[in-house]
């Protein structure tokens, strides 16, 4: 759907949500940096409105942020605050695992299957794009089994906006370990809901690692 980097006219918004998207979080535009309108258009190949409603999209996601006077840049939270955010999600999932299980039924998970098995499989591939799309469902669909609409819908921006240093994390996780690590550990916490032994999730949760490579 592109020719020499310009996009094509059908959906604009879209590609450019999908393209920056896809630069961000895999660190080619790391946080803070800058977001340049002219630049963007003329490598996109669009005009300003559709960038803008797309940045704007961006901005509802937590990847980017609007500052007064200083134009748009790739969202740049404190530690402090991406500290804080990972202790929400810790809170928000132990209290969706104290909800739901035991399981009702071993169908119930299969969403949360489905999404490891594409973290596995994009893992595997060395696609770090991929595994975190599927690494953020892999944590929506945890809180999903609680089946409470409210929670959920108090969990998504938590988990949107810690996208970000979800796929940093990965990143460094990499260089450290095997990728295969990771999987294995969000492994451990699916066969644990799987088995519904309430206290071994609530143990894995604990232990899960999301904040060792915070930085």
């Amino acid at each position: 759907m592109e020719q020499d980097g310009a996009l094509e006219p059908a959906s604009l918004v879209e590609l450019s949500v999908r393209r920056l998207r896809h630069e961000i979080l895999s660190g080619v535009l790391p946080p803070g940096e800058r977001l340049i309108e002219e630049q963007l258009t003329s490598r996109f190949g669009i005009s300003r409105a559709p960038l803008r409603e797309a940045l704007r999209e961006l901005a509802q996601q937590g990847l980017v942020e609007h500052l007064p006077r200083r134009g748009v840049r790739v969202a740049d939270l404190s530690a402090l605050e991406v500290d804080e955010l990972f202790g929400l999600r810790n809170v928000l999932e132990r209290y969706a695992m104290t909800l739901a299980l035991p399981l009702p039924d071993t169908r119930s998970i299969d969403g949360l299957t489905a999404a490891w098995k594409e973290m596995a499989a994009a893992a595997a591939e060395g696609d770090a794009f991929r595994e975190n799309e599927a690494h953020r469902q892999f944590h929506i669909e945890v809180v999903a089994l609680a089946g409470r609409r409210h929670l959920l819908i108090a969990f998504e921006p938590v988990i949107l906006k810690l996208q970000l240093h979800m796929a940093a994390n990965l990143r460094k996780e990499s260089e450290h370990r095997a990728p295969a690590e990771g999987v294995e550990r969000h492994r451990t916490l699916l066969d644990a809901i799987a088995a519904g032994d309430q206290a071994t999730v609530l143990d894995a949760l604990a232990n899960h690692g999301a904040r060792t490579y915070i930085g």
